[in-house]
């Protein structure tokens, strides 16, 4: 899980136990207090309905039956008197006798008044059990369904509360972690910006007080990693471009021998002819070193419209605008560095797989695809790596030999408008190249 996971798990289950915990006390709370308050409220009607049957008993002839119709009782109260080992109550007995426990009934024929709380054919009820004169036993036993079913209905309402308190944290917390995550997902888009070569980006110091260290931190690494960015990219612009003029020299020179080859004997003539090829590889290494170098600095976006480049590009190679195809529509990227794109890709078709057979132009997508033999798979993850020299820079040449760091300048321009470049294998056979660039709107 993610970290904004994390943490909004976490608060969801903090708030539920925490809720949880308090319902689970107040429902033991109010259990017992009303319980207990019940309870006192039938000990009362108790004493008092025992102490109405007690003064009728005293009469000389007693109506027991009369006796017990003049108490205070409801549908969830009933009266028993035992007396002669006979039974008495104010309604059908419908076990109510059985409900009265053998130990509360002990008690009470020993001369002891006694409460206890007991179940009656599955409903809670409480039995009150007051001696009275002559061995009679009075009891009142006391429904406690209503009460009951107020218990469930607290529970319930005590659980849902549980259940929305946790519901009301999640959304705590993934408020809480998007408000401390914000700064983050500032540094990790800066981040970006700069991997894909915007080097003047910075964190604004005053957003966040708290992380103002980090942001001085990052900023002056930034700082730091621009200016050795810069010094190793005019070093290398400042080697490459010092290196031309030796080398239009030697280029004078070879080609000087190469014209005058057949004057050479053998040996000379295949001197001049490696000469020249090496020169001439040469002075294409330069160039894309002077060109890696420049891959470096910012972005210069603009209207471009590659439809159009890709068709110039065909045309400088020598090939039939018919291969591309595509959507016309522009695009907002550094026209020079997708010219750049297309021209390699084409050159690396055309050198190692045969020619292109299509390049296909889509919303911020190039497609150049070739018939040769393909990539491996195993050599596609460093293909694009420069100055590749092993089987993945071999496996698909035919004859010719390049710089190297052709297809490592598509991945370098690829990433500084936020894409990347794949290949993989075309359908009929062949590679297929494929160039993804985030659209930037800045």
């Amino acid at each position: 899980m993610s970290l904004r996971t994390r943490v909004t798990a976490v608060f969801a289950v903090g708030a539920f136990v925490l809720s949880a915990a308090i319902a689970l006390v107040s429902y033991q709370l109010i259990r017992t207090s009303l319980t207990d308050e019940r309870e006192r409220t039938a000990v009362r009607a108790a004493s008092f309905n025992a102490t109405v049957v007690r003064a009728g008993l005293t009469a000389d002839d007693p109506d027991l039956a009369e006796i017990l119709g003049t108490l205070e009782t409801t549908e969830t109260r009933h009266v028993l008197v035992r007396r002669d080992g006979t039974w008495y109550g104010t309604s059908a007995d419908e076990g109510l006798t059985a409900a009265i426990p053998p130990a509360l009934r002990d008690r009470v024929a020993g001369g002891r008044a006694s409460v206890q709380r007991v179940r009656s054919g599955g409903t809670p009820v409480v039995v009150v059990g007051v001696p009275l004169a002559g061995g009679s036993e009075f009891y009142e036993v006391d429904s406690l369904d209503e009460l009951a079913r107020t218990f469930r209905t607290l529970a319930l309402v005590l659980s849902g509360v549980a259940l929305a308190t946790a519901v009301a944290g999640a959304v705590l917390g993934r408020y809480a972690t998007r408000s401390v995550l914000r700064p983050l997902t500032a540094v990790t888009r800066a981040a970006e910006r700069i991997a894909a070569g915007s080097v003047r980006t910075r964190l604004d110091a005053s957003g966040e007080p708290d992380l103002a260290r980090l942001t001085r931190s990052f900023n002056h690494m930034v700082d730091e990693l621009a200016a050795r960015t810069e010094r190793d990219r005019r070093f290398a612009a400042d080697v490459s471009h010092e290196l031309r003029s030796p080398l239009q020299t030697l280029a004078a020179a070879a080609s000087v021998l190469t014209r005058r080859a057949d004057r050479l004997d053998e040996r000379s003539a295949a001197a001049a002819t490696l000469v020249s090829e090496e020169v001439d590889r040469f002075g294409r290494l330069v160039n894309d070193l002077i060109e890696l170098a420049r891959s470096d600095a910012a972005l210069e976006l603009g209207r471009v419209f590659p439809a159009e480049l890709a068709t110039a590009a065909v045309r400088a190679a020598g090939l039939s605008p018919s291969l591309v195809t595509g959507d016309p529509a522009p695009w907002r990227a550094d026209r020079r560095r997708v010219e750049q794109i297309l021209a390699n890709l084409i050159d690396n078709a055309v050198k190692y797989g045969g020619g292109p057979v299509a390049i296909r132009v889509g919303d911020h997508e190039l497609v150049v695809e070739d018939e040769g033999p393909g990539v491996r798979p195993e050599d596609r993850a460093v293909i694009f790596d420069r100055f590749v020299r092993g089987p993945a820079a071999h496996a698909r040449a035919t004859g010719s030999d390049g710089t190297g760091l052709g297809l490592a300048l598509v991945a370098a321009h690829a990433a500084a408008h936020g894409g990347r470049v794949t290949v993989d294998d075309r359908p009929d056979g062949g590679a297929r190249f494929t160039v993804r660039l985030r659209p930037d709107d800045r």
